[in-house]
């Protein structure tokens, strides 16, 4: 489970006595540092390490940061806003001890997401896993809703031995093939049992459509949760990967051409133990909430993709007939919409039925895009939305007219269109608020600025070891 209390100066109850006693047990297993994680607002892992004999002090007192880096860009470089990105302050790291990890393929260490907090003991508001805990709680609250969410991530694996900068494909063998598995065979067995030894519940791992692309799928859990698992994963991957002379990349788009990597998120609303998507009355099983909280996610497609799909390189990938999901539309198993319906095998819907996000890559703060999703699905809930017509088939297809009927336009096709769109939306800037919503804008238009005449070659070069 996931700590659901804010941190506090001197410790949350119990974590000093359960921090001293799990730096004995890690110690006895040869941990010897433990790496404190969180994303910045660029997607960007960052991280601090302590000692193992420091985790009590840790969780009693944090560890300590600059607040600068919620306004880093991907490339280090810093911009501002009124209140962040000068040299000025500190914040703590707490460790979440609940989600404290041995790393399976880092032999020495192990690894916790953090919460920060301010020197004065108050939430930082600029921080991303905070906020989405406190939107999945109000949630709670107000709508007596939970959440299951689960990501995908895909990566393409490459040489390590290649030219500096350069992307060479690890495997050649064809989309979804034998050939490729059995060409990394030991790198993906490796993964899987890092994975097992990490309590990591991998539902699928495979080759996936572009030249050395592979997936992992693993099950549904809360959004914190599901949350700090991807930045897990991604940290695990990248491990296992460099034992084996390998090299990863999580970028949108490694190469200017052809398919790029997604992160596409899953997500389905639950009350009272029962799945909101499925047994209603309905499309597809869907009760009158759940067709209203896809709703209230399509109408804000346009400003999410500043959180789902954040990188400059982000617009390499986002490409019509692609299975990207760049318009804005919907349908049962329609890959190419914004928003597939997966209402489930028959005897597990009732588990299984969810909503797929499709313009969403490993560019983006899983806490911040899962936050904003959730924001967006609520304010549809709210508001009663209703769903337009569905689409089959490729959107891309439709006849200008017909598009125009249902509704279905192209996603922004800049990151400055795509700012501009969550810049006029008050209810994601509302849910974020306006401390980490300013980071979002000053960051991404700092993207922006720092591409300005770049063709997409150097671009996808720009940001291929990012992420």
């Amino acid at each position: 489970m996931t700590t659901l209390a804010d941190p506090v100066p001197g410790g949350r109850p119990g974590d000093v006595e359960r921090a001293t006693a799990l730096a004995g047990e890690l110690s006895g297993r040869g941990v010897h540092g433990i790496v404190l994680a969180y994303v910045d607002t660029a997607g960007v892992a960052r991280i601090k390490t302590v000692p193992t004999a420091k985790l009590p002090a840790a969780a009693a007192w944090g560890v300590g940061m600059s607040p600068v880096f919620d306004t880093f860009l991907a490339d280090d470089s810093v911009v501002t806003t009124d209140v962040l990105g000068s040299p000025d302050g500190d914040l703590r790291l707490f460790p979440d001890l609940d989600q404290l990890t041995v790393l399976a393929a880092q032999p020495g260490w192990a690894w916790a997401p953090v919460d920060r907090i301010g020197q004065d003991g108050a939430p930082h508001p600029g921080c991303s896993r905070t906020a989405l805990r406190r939107i999945t709680a109000a949630a709670a609250r107000a709508h007596g809703l939970s959440f299951r969410a689960a990501i995908e991530i895909e990566w393409s694996l490459g040489l390590g031995s290649a030219p500096e900068g350069e992307f060479v494909p690890a495997a050649s063998g064809p989309a979804y093939g034998a050939v490729r598995q059995v060409e990394v065979s030991e790198f993906l067995a490796d993964l899987l049992a890092a994975c097992h030894a990490q309590g990591v519940d991998v539902d699928q791992l495979h080759p996936e459509y572009a030249r050395g692309q592979f997936e992992i799928s693993a099950g549904a859990l809360d959004p914190v949760a599901v949350a700090d698992r991807s930045v897990l994963l991604k940290q695990t991957i990248r491990a296992v990967a460099r034992r084996h002379g390998l090299r990863v990349s999580f970028a949108p788009a490694v190469l200017a051409e052809g398919v790029g990597n997604g992160g596409h998120v899953h997500l389905s609303a639950w009350r009272d133990g029962g799945n909101l998507h499925a047994g209603g009355a309905r499309r597809h099983g869907m009760t009158d909430e759940a067709e209203s909280f896809v709703a209230g996610l399509l109408g804000r497609l346009p400003a999410l993709i500043a959180v789902t799909a954040p990188s400059p390189a982000s617009r390499l990938r986002l490409r019509p007939s692609q299975w990207a999901g760049v318009f804005t539309a919907w349908g049962l198993e329609t890959r190419e919409c914004g928003l597939r319906v997966v209402a489930g095998t028959a005897g597990r819907r009732d588990q299984d039925a969810n909503v797929e996000i499709k313009p969403v890559d490993l560019a983006a703060n899983p806490y911040l895009a899962l936050g904003c999703l959730i924001a967006a699905g609520l304010d549809g809930i709210g508001s009663g939305a209703v769903l337009p017509e569905e689409v089959t088939g490729d959107p891309a297809f439709l006849p200008e007219e017909e598009a125009d009927r249902r509704g279905v336009r192209r996603l922004p096709e800049s990151l400055t269109e795509a700012v501009e769109a969550f810049r006029a939306d008050g209810v994601l800037r509302e849910a974020l608020g306006p401390v980490l919503a300013d980071a979002v804008i000053a960051v991404r238009e700092g993207e922006a600025a720092a591409v300005a005449g770049m063709d997409d070659a150097r671009i996808a070069a720009a940001y291929r070891w990012r992420y």
